[in-house]
């Protein structure tokens, strides 16, 4: 990848295939979630180096409590475990940790771990990474509309002074750029209520690499396939307006 390539300064990735990884590998799908934890460090160091500012990824979605409860428990014990473990690293690293999305069902140990973390990376300015846990995007949406509702009924706002930055303020993400670009790797091609306000004009990369594969090479491919594409945010291409 060049220096003069365009690069996207927000990444939002949907981590897919642990599982499948696993069971191609004769493994339980907790080897699976490992695997897709060391992939995420890999890919966290990655973009780092790469100059992009923000990264955004889909860790735990409000849909994933209906799995099985031992994957859920195994979920939990690695969240909690890197909470413990990798924080201090990411800290070292410059790395400024911030966790999206409904807390409260989590236990006191997690939401205690989430904090710390984000207290201690605060400060830190190399990298912005956003894990969304207990995440959906209806929900972040539906909040939002209740907050603003909330201030109507108290009369702090009236409906017309609702505008789209004054909703973006009410979202998980406030404070965040939309992302430039969202990879999904796994090979699925859905948004699975993934951060659907903000992918209004994202450009959208598809791989069928499982996420535990998912290394610096397939983050160039996809870098690679962003900074050939024409970004026209709802406006006709560079050439018709000439």
């Amino acid at each position: 990848m060049t220096e003069s390539m365009v690069r996207p300064s927000h990444i939002a990735i949907v981590m897919d295939g642990n599982g499948r990884w696993a069971e191609q590998q004769g493994q339980p799908r907790s080897q699976g979630h490992q695997a897709g934890s060391d992939a995420l460090k890999r890919t966290v160091e990655a973009v780092g180096k790469r100059g992009i500012s923000t990264l955004t990824v889909y860790a735990f979605s409000s849909e994933n409590w209906q799995r099985p409860s031992v994957e859920v428990k195994h979920l939990l014990e690695l969240f909690l475990n890197a909470l413990n473990r990798d924080v201090a690293e990411l800290d070292e690293n410059n790395v400024c940790l911030r966790f999206i999305g409904n807390r409260s069902a989590f236990n006191a140990a997690i939401r205690d771990g989430m904090r710390r973390a984000e207290a201690k990376t605060r400060e830190n300015d190399g990298l912005f990474l956003n894990v969304a846990v207990n995440y959906g995007g209806h929900a972040e949406i539906v909040e939002a509309v209740q907050q603003l509702g909330h201030e109507i009924t108290q009369g702090v706002l009236r409906p017309e002074q609702i505008t789209e930055a004054l909703f973006e303020d009410r979202l998980y993400t406030r404070g965040l750029p939309a992302p430039d670009l969202l990879i999904r790797t796994g090979g699925e091609q859905r948004l699975s209520n993934f951060l659907l306000w903000q992918l209004a004009y994202t450009e959208l990369y598809f791989t069928d690499t499982l996420w535990p594969d998912f290394d610096e090479q397939h983050l160039d491919i996809a870098l690679a396939d962003f900074a050939k594409r024409q970004r026209r945010f709802g406006t006709l291409p560079q050439a018709e307006h000439a």
